[in-house]
């Protein structure tokens, strides 16, 4: 009886989720419709060449993201790194202005052009080894019942049925991280559905090691709120309307130090010339030293805000969620003399975007601040990246010291 209860919460969330229900729908019109028609080698035909087709489209997303973001991202590797700067530079400062492009123009015409070469090698293997072998399953199965006949035509459109709903996956994940509107976003990040599949198969066919290696780094692990000031004095002008509260704490305690952490801080940079260099190595420190606590993050998720935060618990455990990487980055700079800030927003966690916090570091020498993020450096580097902007948004400077 309770298992019977559970199927039918299931389904009626599924009903309540768009994007679920589109994604269900896909998967049984085929199975409908092969049920309806009953086998036949010439419906069979049809539904194979459907599945090579979504094969094709499959593997040439993969290969396209995969060598249009090791080209044109990282490029930190011997054949990639010659071919990006094989490519002339008024049109790699184009796209380093624009780091958008490469995921509107670039990567859906590389994906083109290997989706048509594997489409016609696969078209032309299936033609030859396939189709005959059809046409001698039909003989043997028109000797069966109707409904046999039905089931059959059923289960031979479940690859088919299959390859939709990854097709269809892709495509929401890649229009997500295009940031069409929040509305968008929110039916992404309520569909179970969606979430599961791009978690599952997206994320790891596309090969990316931040989403992989960071599984809820920002599945909103990341919670403002704001109480009413108050205790604070009546007479002060511009008063507060109200205390900002990260992860259950504010932000001076959150970025409280300790002499331990400032030694620690002013050795580790020790040796560093320029502010660049110093913020560097902080950054690679925290970011490699810190673990990140997925048990923290379904804690937060579940608002439960008692654990602690801040840079003095996330060094002495060295571990935490986003928000403790980026005020323990504060508390090494500032025992530096390095000017740094607390920036929250978005960022894109694989499928879809969610709060999160990272760092702004100001480089004295180049009188510039540019954007650091230590909880991303396990996928990749985030230091002054090109890649910042394509997945983080929505930035607020939150402190500054």
């Amino acid at each position: 009886m309770a298992q019977k209860i559970l199927l039918m919460k299931a389904v009626i969330g599924v009903f309540k989720e768009p994007v679920s229900l589109i994604l269900l729908l896909l998967f049984i019109y085929p199975i409908i419709k092969g049920f309806i028609y009953k086998f036949s080698s010439e419906h069979l035909k049809g539904g194979i060449e459907g599945v090579f087709q979504s094969i094709s489209f499959l593997l040439s997303l993969c290969l396209g993201i995969y060598y249009t973001k090791k080209v044109l991202i990282q490029h930190n590797e011997g054949m990639y790194e010659k071919i990006y700067k094989s490519i002339p530079m008024n049109v790699i400062g184009f796209i380093n202005s624009k780091p958008l492009v490469i995921y509107i123009l670039i990567m859906p015409i590389v994906i083109l052009i290997i989706y048509s070469v594997i489409n016609f090698v696969i078209s032309i293997i299936s033609h030859i080894t396939f189709y005959p072998l059809f046409d001698s399953i039909e003989r043997k199965v028109r000797q069966k019942s109707v409904l046999f006949n039905r089931i059959i035509g059923a289960v031979f459109q479940l690859p088919k049925a299959i390859c939709y709903v990854i097709v269809i996956t892709f495509i929401f994940n890649f229009l997500s991280l295009l940031n069409i509107t929040d509305t968008y976003n929110k039916y992404l990040e309520e569909s179970q559905v969606y979430n599961y599949i791009s978690k599952e198969v997206v994320i790891p066919l596309t090969n990316s090691k931040l989403a992989k290696k960071l599984p809820n780094v920002v599945d909103n692990s990341f919670k403002i709120v704001v109480k009413e000031a108050s205790t604070l004095e009546p007479n002060l002008q511009n008063k507060p309307k109200g205390i900002i509260y990260y992860n259950g704490i504010t932000l001076d305690q959150g970025v409280k130090s300790n002499d331990e952490i400032n030694k620690f801080a002013i050795t580790l940079a020790e040796g560093k010339s320029g502010t660049r260099e110093k913020a560097r190595v902080i950054y690679k420190w925290v970011g490699s030293e810190v673990a990140y606590s997925d048990e923290k993050a379904n804690r937060v998720l579940n608002n439960d805000l008692e654990a602690k935060s801040g840079a003095i618990p996330t060094f002495n455990s060295k571990s935490g969620i986003c928000f403790d990487y980026a005020c323990l980055y504060v508390a090494m700079c500032r025992a530096n003399n390095i000017k740094v800030r607390i920036i929250t927003g978005q960022g894109f966690n694989g499928s879809n975007w969610v709060s999160h916090a990272w760092n702004q570091v100001f480089i004295e020498e180049e009188n510039t601040w540019i954007n650091v993020d230590p909880t991303f450096l396990i996928g990749g580097d985030y230091y002054d990246s090109k890649r910042f902007d394509i997945d983080h948004k929505g930035e607020n400077i939150a402190g500054e010291w």
